[in-house]
C-alpha cells in the first residue's frame, strides 16, 4: 500500500499503463464524468457487488477509484481511496494521484469513448443553427453520437479541468 498526498493507492503490477484506465465505483459518478473530460478512461461502476467490482477491474485491467475505505484497503485490489468531499478537491486529488498524461477533452463525458473529429459540415443537422454558425471544431462520440463543441461553458470547464 502507498500513501500519496491523503490517497491510498494499493498497487498491482499489471495496472501498468502510462495514463491508467479506471474503473469508477457508484459513490463516484459525478467525478467519473470529470475523469473523461480531463482524458482518464474512465468507466462508471453503476450497481453491483464489490466482488463483481473487482473481477470487473481485473479482467479489464483497471484501478479502482472508490470512497469505500474497507474495498480499497482490500489486500490484492488496485485502488485509489478518494478522501476529498468536494468535487474540484476529489479532481484534484485524482490527478494528483494518477498522474499520467491525459489528453482533456477527447473522451465522452457521457459514456466515455474515444471522440471523432466532426466535419463543419457533418454538424450541420447535429448542432443548433447559432452554434453552426459560430464555431468551425466539432467533436461527435461514435457510440451514443452526441455532438461537442467550445460552447459558453468551455472555458469554466477548461479552467476546472485543467486544476
Amino acid at each position: 500500500m502507498i500513501q500519496h498526498q491523503g490517497t491510498v493507492v494499493n498497487a498491482l503490477a499489471d495496472i501498468e499503463t502510462v495514463t491508467p484506465r479506471l474503473l469508477v465505483d457508484a459513490m463516484l459518478g459525478r467525478l467519473a464524468k470529470w475523469l473523461r473530460l480531463v482524458g482518464y478512461d474512465a468507466v462508471y461502476w453503476r450497481d453491483g457487488s464489490d466482488e463483481a467490482l473487482i473481477q470487473a477491474a481485473r479482467a479489464d485491467a483497471r484501478l479502482i477509484v472508490t470512497r469505500d475505505h474497507q474495498l480499497a484497503g482490500r489486500r490484492g485490489v488496485a485502488a485509489i481511496l478518494i478522501a476529498a468531499e468536494t468535487l474540484d478537491a476529489q479532481i484534484a486529488e485524482a490527478r494528483a494521484a494518477l498522474g499520467g498524461d491525459p489528453q482533456p477533452f477527447t473522451r465522452c463525458p457521457e459514456c466515455n469513448s474515444v471522440l471523432a473529429e466532426l466535419s463543419r459540415a457533418d454538424a450541420r443537422d447535429l448542432v443548433p443553427p447559432y452554434v453552426w454558425h459560430t464555431q468551425t471544431q466539432f467533436r461527435r462520440c461514435p457510440e451514443c453520437s452526441r455532438a461537442y463543441w467550445k460552447g459558453t461553458h468551455w472555458l469554466a470547464m477548461a479552467a476546472k479541468v485543467e486544476g
